[in-house]
């Protein structure tokens, strides 16, 4: 018999844990076995109590609980390190992410797709705004970082477990993991959704933490804001250059006279076009160090609990 493992990171839903557990239980079909790890991301609330008051009875599941907020991504990261099985699931808690889909992304998995993504075809009291910059930065990480980045998927998805080994063998890459996921290139399917809106609680992903999240993506797998500064000088060092000689034609076919710190900006822009092209080699410099010396723990674990059995 198959394991399915269903990861849940937790922040503050003390409301919809018992809810969506049972709901996860009754979409499970029962030729499976499963795990569900509830990550407890520095819950402010009763959150943790929670959980611990369900594992009680329900063997099913496994809590891990952080000592702080260490954010989404990690709380995700956290759940694929412990989990053992098949496969897993990840899934937010504020049922956004319905537990009816758990079936069909199984079915599809079954049908050999090691990646099966969740993909929202509409997504409820989401502002137009949203919407537009949600499409424009998918678009600008995808050219950017040469790696296809998938519009209108987040968190909601099922990973094969050569899928989940892959992802535990890169935690300095963890932060941004639908990026990670994607770089893997492995065999994928869609199963389409109307996103429903949130049962109860408030969302936990602020402007701030948005932001956040969108540039781990953009510095995780692009070189674009290294190369910045290249294309910077190359545009400055170009309309020095184009200035330079209109001044030049200037003074030698209409006789013009062009007064000496005319001349002297011209040259300053271009080697302030020189100093953006040594500051990018700089850059680039520095971020391969980056990468190579991160080397920090993700998170730490406060409180667990498991019997580590499937």
């Amino acid at each position: 018999m198959k394991t399915v493992n269903i990861i849940v990171p937790v922040y503050n839903e003390e409301q919809n844990i018992a809810a969506l557990f049972e709901a996860i239980k009754t979409n499970i079909p029962d030729k499976y076995r499963f795990k569900v790890v509830f990550i407890n991301d520095g819950s402010t609330d009763n959150s943790l109590e929670e959980i611990k008051k369900l594992k009680e009875n329900n063997p099913e599941i496994h809590l891990i609980s952080f000592t702080r907020n260490f954010g989404h991504q990690i709380a995700i990261f956290a759940g694929l390190e412990h989990c053992e099985g098949d496969c897993a699931i990840t899934m937010d808690a504020d049922f956004q992410d319905p537990p009816e889909l758990i079936p069909k992304l199984l079915e599809s998995w079954e049908a050999g797709f090691p990646l099966v993504f969740a993909r929202r075809i509409k997504r409820h009291k989401d502002s137009f705004v949203k919407k537009i910059t949600a499409k424009v930065y998918y678009w600008l990480l995808t050219v950017a970082s040469k790696v296809e980045m998938h519009a209108q998927v987040g968190d909601f998805r099922l990973m094969d477990q050569k899928v989940v080994e892959i992802i535990r063998r890169m935690p300095a890459e963890a932060k941004y993991l639908r990026g990670i996921i994607s770089w893997t290139g492995c065999k994928y399917n869609f199963v389409d959704y109307e996103r429903p809106s949130r049962v109860a609680g408030k969302t936990k992903y602020s402007m701030s933490k948005m932001v956040n999240l969108a540039l781990d993506g953009l510095f995780s797998f692009s070189m674009l804001p290294l190369k910045l500064g290249l294309i910077l000088g190359i545009s400055s060092i170009s309309v020095g250059l184009l200035f330079m000689l209109y001044i030049i034609y200037d003074t030698l076919f209409n006789n013009e006279i062009y007064p000496l710190y005319k001349w002297l900006v011209v040259v300053i822009l271009m080697f302030v076009g020189f100093l953006f092209i040594l500051i990018w080699i700089l850059a680039e410099y520095i971020g391969r160090i980056y990468s190579e010396k991160l080397n920090r723990p993700l998170y730490i674990i406060d409180d667990e609990n498991s019997d580590k059995k499937t």
